[in-house]
Order: C-alpha cells, then sequence, then structure tokens
C-alpha cells in the first residue's frame, strides 16, 4: 500500500509499533526533519487508510480501526513496511495487527462463567498482493515476542475464516471453547490463567442462630395482659414507642383493646365476693371437717357468751 508521502522516512524501523499517542518513532541521524505536526498528520492518515483497507476485505459496513479509536482505546498497533518497495523512493506498507487488552466473561469448558482480561486481537490484515509470503506470521511472532503471551492465551474478535485458518497452520489452533459472544478462544486458554477466588461471607456459629427471627423477638418482648380482674387495677407501664411489627410466622391475631379504667376499691371487693368459687375450692371445702360454708356462717355469728357454752 503505496502513500503520497515518504513511508520509508516516517517509519524508520520495518516493524513500527504505536499507541494510542500515535506520535512519530525517532527519525534515524541525518535524516531531514520536517514539521512534527506533520508526521503525527502522515501517521494517522496511513492509520485510517489501513482501516478501510481490512474494512473492505472482511467485507465489514465500516472500518474497526482508525486514527480517531486509536486515541481513544489503549490499543497498539504493529505496522509491518515494505523495505524492498521503493516506488518512487517513498517506500510502501505490507500491513498491520491491532491488539489490546479487553475485560470478557468467557466460558469453560464446564460452561461456567470466568472474568479474565486477555489479549486480544482486534484486527489483521495483509495487503491482498503480499499475501502468502510470509509476512503475516512475520507480523504475529514480532507481537507474540514483544507481549509476551503464547498463541492460546488469546482471544479473537470476529476472526475471518482467512484468520482462523492462518492460525490453525501455523499455531496448532484448531479446538475452540463455545463461547456466547463474538470473541474466539481455543483448548488450552485457561491453563494459565487464575481467576481470583469469590470470597464468601464468615459462616455464623451455631451457638449464635436464634430459633425465630428478630421480628419475632420484638413481638415477644411485648408485655402480655394480665387475665380479668387483675387488668383492672391501673398500670404504670408504658407503651412501646413503634407498634411491635407482626411475623408471618406468629400469624395475624387481633389486636387487644385498651385496658378497663381504674376501678374503686369497694367495688372491686364486691365484684371479688360475687364471682364464682374455683372448682378446685369447692373441692376444698367439701372434705373441710368444719362443715359446709352455711354452717360456718351461722357459728361465726353466735355471741361469744355462746361459743363459751359448747
Amino acid at each position: 500500500m503505496e502513500f503520497p508521502f515518504d513511508v520509508d522516512a516516517l517509519l524508520p524501523e520495518r516493524i513500527t509499533v504505536l499507541d494510542q499517542h500515535l506520535r512519530p518513532p525517532a527519525r534515524r541521524p541525518g535524516t531531514t526533519t520536517p514539521a512534527r505536526v506533520d508526521l503525527q498528520q502522515q501517521i494517522m492518515t496511513i492509520v485510517d487508510e489501513l482501516g478501510k483497507a481490512s474494512a473492505k476485505a472482511q467485507h465489514l459496513p465500516a472500518p474497526i480501526t482508525s486514527a480517531s479509536r486509536m486515541q481513544s482505546n489503549r490499543h497498539v498497533m504493529y505496522i509491518l513496511k515494505d523495505t524492498s518497495a521503493r516506488l518512487a523512493g517513498k517506500g510502501a506498507i505490507v500491513g498491520f495487527l491491532k491488539v489490546g487488552y479487553k475485560k470478557l466473561f468467557v466460558l469453560d469448558d464446564r460452561e461456567a462463567h470466568n472474568e479474565v482480561e486477555p489479549l486480544c486481537i482486534l484486527d489483521f490484515y495483509i495487503h491482498e498482493s503480499l499475501q502468502r509470503h510470509g509476512h503475516g506470521r512475520e507480523l504475529f511472532q514480532y507481537m507474540l515476542q514483544k507481549e509476551r503471551v503464547e498463541p492460546h492465551q488469546l482471544a479473537i474478535d470476529r476472526p475471518s475464516q482467512k484468520l482462523l485458518k492462518f492460525l490453525n497452520k501455523h499455531y496448532n489452533l484448531e479446538t475452540t471453547v463455545p463461547q456466547v459472544n463474538n470473541f474466539v478462544i481455543f483448548e488450552g486458554f485457561f491453563a494459565h490463567q487464575h481467576p481470583p477466588a469469590r470470597k464468601l461471607p464468615p459462616k455464623r456459629a451455631e451457638g449464635d442462630i436464634k430459633p425465630y427471627s428478630s421480628s419475632d423477638r420484638e413481638f415477644l418482648k411485648v408485655a402480655v395482659e394480665p387475665p380479668w380482674p387483675l387488668n383492672r387495677a391501673p398500670r404504670r407501664a408504658t407503651p412501646p414507642a413503634h407498634p411491635p411489627p407482626r411475623s408471618s410466622s406468629l400469624g395475624n391475631s387481633p389486636e387487644r383493646g385498651p385496658l378497663r379504667p381504674f376501678v374503686p376499691e369497694q367495688e372491686l371487693l364486691r365484684s371479688l365476693r360475687l364471682c364464682p368459687p374455683h372448682p378446685t375450692a369447692r373441692l376444698l371445702l367439701a372434705t373441710d371437717p368444719g362443715g359446709s360454708p352455711a354452717q360456718r356462717r351461722r357459728t361465726s355469728s353466735l355471741p361469744r357468751s355462746d361459743e363459751s357454752r359448747y
């Protein structure tokens, strides 16, 4: 791929590495240096044209590689220059390879989700007239050495059939692990992956487990109303500031009404005299050798002088 400016002078090395800053590489001593702004503009032009050529070769609706995308992402671009092509003394570009780290959720062999951040192949292009000459392998191998990764550790974003055949031919990458996204990973991808283990909360000791919930405990704290007639006495306990929450485990019992008002002492005693005796009291009276209650009342009503006669 030719350009109207001197590519050989702009990119002195055979393989040039560009990051998001798209800065021109160091120039060879003794060469003329034009304005630095023009050099960066020339690099941006190379990146844009390579992205368009790659999108056309892959039949994509829009380029996925451009100078603006490079500046807004932390991607790395490897550009291969053809040193043998001296068209009008300006040189030419063979192709490029773009990589970058991405955080992905991928499935392993057991279909379990794993959060990883591997190095991804984002775009790969070799000019059509220079394919099958070893340029692709040369560029790919340089990237592997520079990034210090193995081929099976890579994740490939929407690879073409040509790229899959390339990886199978040169790196024996054939068996893929099925994914639900556009990335392709190969067998052995998880051989060196160590995802962080999920930390579970500490298990509570058995002695701390209560037989009822906190809402039930609050409900049981409420004082129970005493039975009649003790509930007629004044109570000094103040009601709780907030009503106890109802627990679904205890059911919905009807609410108690307000306590009865204070009753005078005479009325309370009269009520106690009119209250029928308990069956247990009747049994005790029946077994008393003193006789029935009526006989005891008649005996107690006699004067002291009559009691001394008997």
